[in-house]
């Protein structure tokens, strides 16, 4: 890849009007750059001292308008929205694509619309499994409950590995203009001494881990669950907020073109013996290509998660399917991997002193489903249109103010719906509940129906429809997100 930052696109010339009328005045326009050597209390990464950077960092230095952080659904987003408005976006990901994430593969279709804003041919001829909906089993019944048909959405869902989503995502960025810059490993940011605002950031470049800075006047830290730039600002998970665990596999299976993407409720620890629901479920998500993805997601409720082997619990779970499904032990192609849910916006401010959070790293999954691929490109596209209204400000002040937008809708989008999931996130704690609840609904299709489209947070906004409206008015009345 060519020059010290190993880019892997060329600069695009920014318009005047998009950049910060007066660059100096802007906290990080201008001064030295710095190293990045130190880290804080127990290794998390500290902000890097100004006045050592050039001697540090040598020539290799690298100015742009934003800096993003990671290049999975949430930074990429950002950074095309960001970049086909003409600024100069740098896209730093720590890896390098192909690479592989703990995911299910399997997209909603709020998912599937913000692939469609970013302009991505999401036909079956272009490499995507279209799905129709959700099959549900527990109790012994299977039901498929459809992806309802809606003006604000799209009627159908699909499915990709994640290694090549990812890189379908950061290409799409690139060709909108971005500057992806690949195996950039993040150490730490860089601070202004008068402020405390970041200014950009550093890190370790390629196999050598050769120490480059970044600067900008603003930073998107779109790096996941772990966001070590977060914690060196000392952006802390809410620990009142549920976080969920999941596990993932691969397995040849005949049922890999399977339409509907299928959740299991009924969950239960094989070793436990009372049997109990757990507070979660199993899925399995055909591939189209011979393969699916079978996994679990349990939100941690601090009543078991800590008691139960979760790899062996999904290895165990897997031999009780069904003969057709066609699992057997040499039938998995890929070891279990397990990730983090960041659920609930449980990290905050997403917005202070020049660092927005996104995705992950601003805890974007539902608590409801642990969905996270939509809100994490909805985030992403949410901090890039504020960043676009912030950058033509003419002040400080005024910047910051347009800036502040961006939490602001993050509550107004999320705050209802994902108060419900913390509501049951709390009631999963109660399986009994759970269970007679999940029997109940089963048996009545309109309570089903209901319950399915409150779960995916699927609505017309505008609708006069008598469900739509009633969803609506129960994400009013939920608690919000500041509490």
């Amino acid at each position: 890849m060519p020059g010290p930052a190993q880019q892997s696109s060329t600069r695009p010339a920014a318009p005047d009007t998009a950049r910060p009328s007066d660059p100096s005045a802007t906290a990080g326009a201008s001064g030295p750059v710095a190293s990045p050597a130190a880290t804080g209390p127990a290794g998390s990464p500290a902000a890097a001292d100004p006045a050592d950077a050039a001697a540090a960092c040598g020539n290799d230095v690298d100015t742009a308008d934003v800096i993003v952080v990671g290049a999975g659904p949430a930074g990429s987003t950002a950074a095309y929205h960001l970049a086909r408005t003409g600024l100069d976006v740098l896209l730093l990901e720590k890896s390098a694509f192909p690479r592989e994430k703990v995911c299910g593969d399997g997209l909603t279709p709020r998912a599937v619309r913000q692939l469609i804003d970013l302009g991505i041919d999401v036909s079956e001829s272009a490499g995507w499994l279209h799905n129709r909906g959700l099959r549900i089993v527990a109790g012994g019944r299977r039901v498929e409950l459809d992806w309802p048909e809606l003006s604000a959405f799209p009627g159908f869902g699909l499915v990709r590995r994640r290694a090549d989503f990812d890189e379908l995502l950061a290409r799409r960025a690139t060709a909108a203009g971005a500057r992806l810059v690949e195996r950039a490993n993040v150490a730490s940011p860089l601070l202004d001494e008068r402020t405390g605002r970041i200014i950009g950031v550093t890190a370790r470049l390629g196999e050598d881990r050769r120490p480059v800075a970044y600067r900008a006047p603003l930073v998107v830290a779109a790096d996941g669950n772990s966001t070590r730039l977060s914690l060196a600002m000392k952006r802390y998970r809410r620990t009142d907020r549920a976080m969920g665990v999941a596990y993932r596999t691969y397995f040849t299976t005949p049922r890999h073109e399977d339409r509907y993407l299928e959740a299991w409720l009924d969950l239960r620890d094989p070793n436990d013996p009372a049997r109990r629901l757990l507070p979660g479920y199993g899925w399995v998500f055909g591939m189209g290509d011979g393969t699916a993805n079978v996994g679990l997601g349990v939100v941690d409720t601090g009543a078991v998660s800590g008691e139960v082997d979760w790899k062996n619990l999904l290895r165990r779970w897997c031999e009780d399917l069904p003969a057709d499904y066609g699992y057997h032990p040499e039938g998995v192609t890929e070891p279990i991997r397990g990730s983090a849910l960041p659920m609930g916006l449980n990290r905050q401010p997403h917005y202070a002193d020049g660092l927005l959070l996104i995705g992950d790293a601003g805890g974007t999954v539902s608590p409801a489903t642990g969905e996270g691929i939509a809100y994490a490109m909805e985030s992403g596209r949410y901090a890039a249109e504020t960043i676009v209204q912030a950058l033509a400000r003419r002040t400080d002040r005024g910047r910051d103010l347009a800036l502040r937008a961006y939490p602001q809708a993050l509550r107004a989008a999320y705050d209802g719906y994902f108060a419900l999931g913390r509501l049951t996130v709390a009631a999963l704690s109660r399986p009994r509940l759970i269970g007679a609840a999940g029997a109940a609904g089963l048996g009545n299709p309109a309570v089903l129906r209901a319950a399915f489209r409150l779960v995916v947070n699927l609505t017309e906004p505008n609708s006069r429809d008598a469900l739509d409206r009633l969803l609506h008015v129960l994400g009013r009345l939920a608690p919000s997100s500041r509490g």
